[in-house]
Order: C-alpha cells, then structure tokens, then sequence
C-alpha cells in the first residue's frame, strides 16, 4: 500500500476530503520527523514507538579501494511496533491466505 492508497482507504472510511485526510497526514510525518531530529520518541498507545537507535562506532572496509574506514557513531529513526500490533499481524488470516 502506498501513501495515496492509504489516503484514498481513510477518505473512504471517514467520509473527510482527500486534501484534508492528504494535509493531516502529512502534518503526522512531519512532526514524526521533528520529534525524532530533536532527539525525542514518538509514542502511540497501541500501535507502535517512532524512536532513534544509536549505532556504534566501527570499522568498515571500502571494497574497491581495499581501505579500512571509520564509520563513526550516528543515530538512526527505527519503529517498534507495539505488542497489540504484533499480534494482529501474527493472527491474521488474510496474510495465511496470501501465504499459500
């Protein structure tokens, strides 16, 4: 599912007009983004955590050159989904069915 289909799914189902359910989600992503730049964690009951992950610092190898480089330690945006989450995806049928 892509960004319009899931304008198009909440449209539907709320009755709200794509350009507002469109600015509405936009607006999430943004402050998403924000939270996460300034170093603060994004919490939804339910649904999942929007945090950032510290990687350590370490060495890696440019293949071409066959040089060793120092990646240095940096912060990435990572998304752990809820427990509830989890298990609605883990008991779900429909994703039984497109398994087989």
């Amino acid at each position: 599912m892509r960004k319009a289909d899931l304008i198009a799914e909440i449209t539907k189902k709320t009755g709200v007009e794509k350009v507002d359910v469109l600015v509405s989600l936009e607006a999430f992503f943004t402050e998403v983004k924000e939270a996460l730049v300034k170093g603060e964690n994004v919490y939804i009951r339910g649904f999942g955590s929007f945090v950032t992950k510290k990687r350590a610092k370490k060495i890696g190898r440019n293949i071409k050159k066959n040089v060793a480089i120092e990646i240095p330690e940096h912060y990435i945006p990572a998304f752990k989904p809820a427990k509830v989450f989890v298990e609605d995806v883990k008991n779900s049928s429909a994703i039984k069915e497109k398994a087989e």
